[in-house]
Formats: C-alpha cells, structure tokens, sequence
C-alpha cells in the first residue's frame, strides 16, 4: 500500500511539472521557471496535506460529511425562523444579521462535526465500511485470530458442515502469519506455514463463507488490540486459542469460541464396558500392559496390549479411576473385538 501511494505521489509532481510546462507556452506572458516554481510548491503543498492526514479513514471524511450536512441544516432551520424577523426589520442591522448567521453557520457546524467524529463507529455511510450486522446478513460473523489457525482444528471442523458462521480473517492476521512463516526460527516457521496452509484448505471449501478484511484498523498497534476492537465494531465473535487474547475479549463483552471446549465436548463418555480404538505407545509398569491416551488427555492402560505397542486397536473398558490430573482409565484387550463401531 505504502509503496502504491509513493508511486502515485511522484506521479503526481510528474504530471503536475508538465503541466506547468505546458502552461508557461500557453501563456506567453508567463515565464517558464515562476511557472513551474508556483506550480510545483503548490504540489508539494498538496502532498504535504496528504501526509498530514495520513490515518485519517473514510469513515473519518463520512463523519465530516454527515456532521456539516446536519450543522449546516440546524443553522438554516433557525436562521429562517421567527426569531431572526426582528433583525431583518431594520436596515441598520443588516450587518449584524449577516454575521449572526455567519456565527451561527459556523457554531452549529462545528458542533455537529464534533459530535459525528466522536461516535463514527456508531454509523458507517460508506458502503465498504457498512457494519455487519446480525439483522443484516444470515448467518453470524466469527473473527478468526492467528492462533485459530495455527492450532488447526477449525479447518476438521469447516470440513463436518458443523460450523455455521461466516470466517472474517484480518489482512493484519495474514500479514501476521506470513512473519511467523519468514521466521528464521525453525519452529515459528512451520507454524506460520501450517496456518497459512490451514486457510487454503478452508479456503477451497466451498461451503465456507471465508472474507477477508482487507482494511486495517485505526489508532491500534497490536494485533491483540485490533482483534478486540474489529469484533467488537463487527458485532462478531472471535475464535482463538489464546486465552490472554479471549480474556480480554471476555472484559469487553465480545463472546469468544473456544476450539479446546468444544473438543472436550465432543469426547465419547468413556464408562465401565465402553469399546473405544486407541493407539498404544508405550509399555505399561505390570507385565503386558501398554499405554495410550484418550482424545481429552487421559491416560488408558490397557491388559494384554504390549504387543500391540505402536497400533491402533480396540479396546473395552473395565474400570476409571479419578486422579488428580483427571482420570485414569483402565482397559482390556480381547483378541474377539473386532475393530469397528460398538
């Protein structure tokens, strides 16, 4: 962005010093270098006011727009009333009429102007900035934050239809991403590209309502601030695995969704007598036991399964034991369990 507008601002002194050019053989009473002098300060002056207002937003000159257009309506409504009839009366203070409504114009315009620049997220009048909201669109709006990707699991979920929210993804997460991916630390580059990989295959899901935000966000530096902000003026939600970042969603009153409760809830209820598959991966204390682990972390020790370390198989479930980590299941290998559904 930044070198696109350098390119249209040496552009744009290109062509504003030919037509000063120009315009010093159009008019023969001019000389060429007063031309081009006045007309290339004049240049400068504009890109100097181009720089002055650099961060200032169209949602800023909508503000502006609407704040004049009703000060300058108040004024006129009150200029035209009764009250200024006693004024127009007498010649002798057509003067003081003048400025009166001058004063007024500019008093009401002001107050307007100021009024709209401090509540311009409350209203959006250009349409590449219209608000989403829930009565405008079908479905509800999910902030994905960088973590959501790099974690994974959002794109299984995509995948199962489940998921029914429309994904904004920020231009400032995808430049984030894209760092974490130029990385020259092995483990935040695979990351990077492993988030990056996450979006194209939501991406190509059709099914997917997947936008980009392309416009960044004024006055935040951090992404974390950006998010919080973004979901808060988009009325959304937001996914992350962070829980610093959901935390402070959760203070500002944006709900977030939290991809590690949802895993959790979709855990089988493991009981006495439940057949489950699991992968054993190492040997257990007693002779023939082997262990492995359930999707929420628990710990399954299964009897006569040692020799199966490094499989998949299926296993039934003979007795779970609380422990301060959670709870330890204990479990059996019968060579007549087919592997399969219960």
């Amino acid at each position: 962005m930044n070198k696109t507008i350098l390119i249209f601002r040496i552009f744009f002194l290109t062509m504003s010093l030919m037509a000063c050019v120009l315009l010093s053989y159009v008019v023969e009473e001019w000389t060429l270098l007063p031309v081009v002098f006045v007309g290339m300060s004049v240049a400068a002056l504009v890109i100097l006011t181009d720089i002055l207002l650099q961060g200032f937003s169209l949602r800023g000159l909508s503000a502006i727009t609407f704040g004049l257009a009703i000060g300058g309506l108040i004024a006129y409504l009150i200029s035209t009333s009764p009250l200024f009839e006693p004024l127009e009366a007498d010649p002798r203070l057509a003067e003081t009429l003048f400025l009166s409504r001058l004063a007024l114009y500019v008093i009401s315009m002001y107050l307007a102007t100021v009024v709209a620049l401090r509540g311009k997220d409350e209203f959006n009048l250009v349409i590449p900035y219209v608000r989403f909201s829930s009565q405008s669109v079908e479905v509800p709006l999910v902030v994905v934050d960088t973590s959501a990707l790099i974690d994974g699991r959002i794109a299984a979920i995509c995948q199962s239809r489940w998921f029914g929210y429309s994904l904004i993804v920020p231009r400032f997460v995808l430049e984030e991403l894209q760092s974490v991916a130029d990385s020259s630390d092995p483990a935040r580059k695979e990351k990077g590209r492993k988030g990056l990989e996450i979006l194209n295959r939501i991406r190509k899901m059709k099914h997917v309502d997947l936008r980009i935000y392309q416009s960044d966000v004024p006055d935040r530096d951090a992404v974390d601030s950006k998010l919080v902000y973004l979901a808060e003026t988009m009325k959304a939600k937001l996914l992350t695995t962070d829980y610093n970042l959901a935390k402070l969603a959760e203070f500002h009153g944006i709900e977030w969704l939290n991809l590690t409760a949802l895993v959790k809830a979709l855990n089988q209820e493991v009981s006495v007598g439940t057949r489950i598959n699991v992968e054993l991966v190492r040997p257990g204390k007693d002779a023939g036991q082997a262990i492995g682990y359930l999707p929420d972390g628990s710990m399954l020790v299964v009897n006569n399964g040692r020799k199966w370390i490094g499989k998949e198989i299926r296993v039934e479930v003979d007795s779970v034991v609380p422990s301060s980590g959670g709870k330890m299941v204990f479990a059996t290998h019968y060579p007549d369990i087919a592997d399969g559904s219960v």
